[in-house]
């Protein structure tokens, strides 16, 4: 479908090829623990994960700050638990998350092998909105840094997807067009919605049983890639 445009391959990091829920759930049973906070992992999870998505929205829509959404993200979940907890140890688990989420590396299935098989024929990118100072850590730590030809985040761009300054930024950076460029990631909003605005191709890689639509292939596995490329 796309091999006889494309040259420019642009990748979303975090739910895309950095399994990101099973490194965060590793990175809490591990702080959880040093705190001694008395919650059950999957309980803690439970309500953790659909906050999370929710104040990344936020973030995204630049409706609150860095700082709010590593501290509201937190509150927000001990307060539904009726957990009394101290803001100084908010604060303490919201920065041992930061620092040891890049110690646990679990990528998706297949990510290298796809790697490797693109990598031959495309120039291969990233556009994350995750933080910087994180980001490159998950890179290099999981083993997928040297891939890459230009890394692109959001606090570099000043914006975050779907805002169009980000994927502009990201063609310039390639010196590509694009017309000749994809966007894969997990984000209907952010990465496929956002990608074709600007005029990019679009594989939509669905990991927790999304509905279907009709913007884009829709993809479930990584090896999958090989039937468009």
């Amino acid at each position: 479908m796309y091999k006889d445009t494309v040259t420019d391959v642009f990748f979303d990091l975090d739910h895309t090829l950095w399994d990101f829920e099973k490194n965060s759930a590793l990175t809490f049973k591990k702080i959880l623990v040093e705190h001694e906070i008395d919650i059950p992992l999957e309980r803690f999870l439970e309500v953790y994960v659909p906050a999370n998505f929710a104040f990344w929205k936020l973030y995204r829509e630049e409706k609150i700050t860095k700082t709010e959404l590593r501290y509201q993200r937190l509150k927000t979940v001990f307060d539904t638990l009726e957990y009394g907890i101290s803001d100084a140890t908010i604060d303490s688990l919201s920065e041992k998350y930061i620092n040891h989420l890049s110690s646990f590396n679990h990528l998706f299935p297949h990510a290298t092998d796809i790697l490797d098989y693109l990598r031959p024929n495309y120039k291969l990118h990233i556009i994350t909105n995750g933080f910087q100072e994180i980001q490159e850590k998950k890179l290099r730590k999981s083993g997928i840094h040297g891939y890459f030809d230009q890394i692109i985040d959001s606090e570099m761009a000043g914006v975050k997807k779907p805002n169009p300054i980000i994927f502009e930024m990201a063609l310039d950076k390639a010196k590509t067009k694009a017309t000749n460029s994809l966007m894969i990631g997990d984000s209907l909003e952010a990465d496929i919605l956002g990608a074709q605005a600007s005029g990019l191709g679009a594989l939509h890689f669905c990991t927790l049983g999304e509905d279907s639509h009709e913007h884009c292939p829709i993809i479930n596995d990584l090896r999958e890639i090989k039937n468009y490329l």
